[in-house]
């Protein structure tokens, strides 16, 4: 039988978003523990970027914002060793954070669902540590990201493929295809990243992608591209429809190490080919492509499977939030969520949805 807990709030979610609340939280003199509680699912800190594969560094990485008070701590990812992985930066630091504001963040524990008891929620965890336990809560904020939830195109026969499929998510190293002929899919930067590592290892590389790249050959962030990129998100999520890609909006920056790949044509993206076969992929003009491996560099959706039973997902695909806000049920807020999902996004993102958690309160 699953033991029982009852909290006013709780976090699902210790990445970015979820601590940014959790912060927040603490600053109104609510105690983690008592009058909230966050669940993670992660085995250390550090949120998805734990998992993110060693090769990936802190300079070439999307950049980390820092979390809302962690200059308290003396620390900033603008001033860390940027070639250190990024994973082993970003845990060590949202480790340090968690104990600073002693936000006693239980974990690892997977939510299985959450559903209604009256007036209340009811959250249903499994861990190997905690065994299954109900907790009831009066507001939930659901930080669970997308990590979970990877994005996987269907393409006519992907089924058939002989050689292996790996998806941004389980990829690890670029030596696991040495010597192998490899299609990377993707149009944002890990698919650029996978590119770049690879070349020199594979034995041949092909790029394909949805859409011509946009790339942005300028120093300074594309501020104007970026608030269209938003205003998008957030006009989706307030019509309750599937979220667009960031990418799409922004464009791709140019850095040196972008700019030398172009130039030597690594940097090439075909249009997406039309079907997989067993040996490889064939192109909408008949081509065919010989490949050992492919790797889907195709994203990542919101993870939302654990609330099915509150019914907030829209027939549009999507849920309703605006400000971070259900506007489906007052009880459950949405952290990281749409234009909030970047790590500055959801600095800001956590103040405002703390203080509509207290109104509740």
């Amino acid at each position: 039988m699953a033991s029982q807990l009852t909290v006013p709030v709780v976090i699902i979610g210790a990445g970015q978003a979820g601590l940014s609340v959790a912060h927040y939280l603490r600053k109104f003199d609510l105690v983690a523990g008592t009058d909230f509680v966050v669940l993670d699912r992660g085995p250390d800190a550090g949120g998805a970027w734990q998992h993110r594969w060693p090769a990936l560094r802190l300079g070439t990485a999307h950049r980390v914002n820092d979390l809302p008070g962690m200059s308290a701590l003396g620390i900033s990812f603008d001033t860390a060793d940027r070639s250190r992985p990024a994973r082993e930066v970003v845990a060590e630091y949202y480790h340090r954070y968690e104990a600073h504001f002693d936000f006693r963040v239980v974990r690892p524990v997977s939510v299985t669902s959450v559903a209604n008891r009256g007036a209340d929620l009811v959250v249903s965890t499994r861990s190997a540590a905690y065994g299954d336990q109900e907790i009831s809560a009066h507001v939930l904020v659901n930080a669970s990201g997308t990590w979970g939830a990877p994005f996987l195109p269907h393409y006519p026969g992907a089924e058939s493929f002989a050689g292996q499929q790996v998806h941004t998510a389980t990829f690890t190293s670029a030596e696991d295809f040495a010597g192998r002929k490899v299609v990377v899919v993707g149009g944002g930067t890990s698919a650029i990243g996978f590119l770049l590592e690879l070349e020199g290892v594979a034995a041949e590389l092909t790029w394909a992608a949805r859409r011509p790249i946009d790339w942005v050959h300028t120093g300074e962030l594309d501020l104007e591209g970026a608030s269209a990129a938003v205003a998008a998100q957030d006009e989706a999520a307030r019509s309750g429809r599937a979220l667009p890609s960031i990418v799409s909006g922004t464009g791709v920056p140019v850095s040196r190490r972008i700019a030398a790949g172009i130039e030597r044509g690594l940097l090439v993206a075909e249009p997406m080919f039309q079907a997989i076969e067993p040996h490889g992929v064939r192109w909408a003009d008949g081509r065919f492509t010989e490949a050992d491996a492919i790797v889907w560099a195709t994203g990542f959706r919101p993870e939302l499977r654990h609330l099915a039973p509150l019914r907030l997902r829209e027939k549009a695909g999507g849920v309703t939030v605006g400000a971070g806000a259900s506007w489906t049920d007052p009880r459950i807020f949405f952290a990281g969520y749409g234009p909030q999902a970047s790590t500055i996004g959801a600095a800001r993102a956590g103040r405002v949805i703390a203080r509509q958690v207290m109104a509740l309160l």
